[in-house]
């Protein structure tokens, strides 16, 4: 009897929305990355701005960390995008292995994924851009929202993934 046969209803409902919620992800990072490479320079201009702290209350016991350079920020900048490509691709796996329903591979690989989005958004957006570049204090270049909606969202489906699927992982039997 195959896996999915002997699977509870509970087990492939759990699968489907693992499969599901990691695709949407997947779309959702894959589709961030082919629009800051396609329209490269909106979101340049938002990294430029961060960096150079520019928008901020330049307060001069925090102005000495903004970074200037463009050709930094533009490396930050195209740093972010393959960081965002990569995870795309990883959770674009991810999505695939769940779907063919193999699970554990499909959890390793969506777990590293989901990281890979929560480390960009989480250390690289909020921590880094809003606290050590202060984008808190920008009206016009603030992502710490949407970076937080990433991160949680991320999070989330990080957190259905590691769900026992009602196979080995809850009876600890194959």
């Amino acid at each position: 009897m195959s896996a999915t046969a002997s699977a509870t209803p509970a087990a492939r409902a759990l699968s489907l929305t693992a499969t599901l919620l990691t695709g949407t992800v997947a779309l959702y990072t894959a589709l961030v990355a082919l629009g800051n490479i396609t329209d490269f320079g909106t979101n340049r201009q938002f990294v430029r701005h961060v960096l150079a702290m520019d928008t901020t209350f330049r307060d001069d016991d925090l102005m000495w960390r903004a970074i200037t350079g463009h050709g930094v920020q533009d490396a930050v900048y195209v740093a972010i995008i393959v960081w965002e490509a990569a995870a795309a691709l990883v959770l674009i796996a991810g999505t695939w292995l769940w779907a063919r329903r193999d699970h554990d591979r499909a959890r390793r690989i969506s777990t590293y994924g989901l990281l890979m989005l929560m480390l960009l958004f989480g250390t690289g957006f909020v921590a880094v851009g809003g606290e050590w570049f202060a984008m808190w204090q920008s009206r016009d270049w603030n992502g710490l929202t949407a970076a937080t909606r990433v991160f949680l969202i991320s999070g989330v489906v990080l957190s259905v993934i590691q769900l026992p699927s009602g196979g080995r992982e809850a009876t600890g039997r194959p």
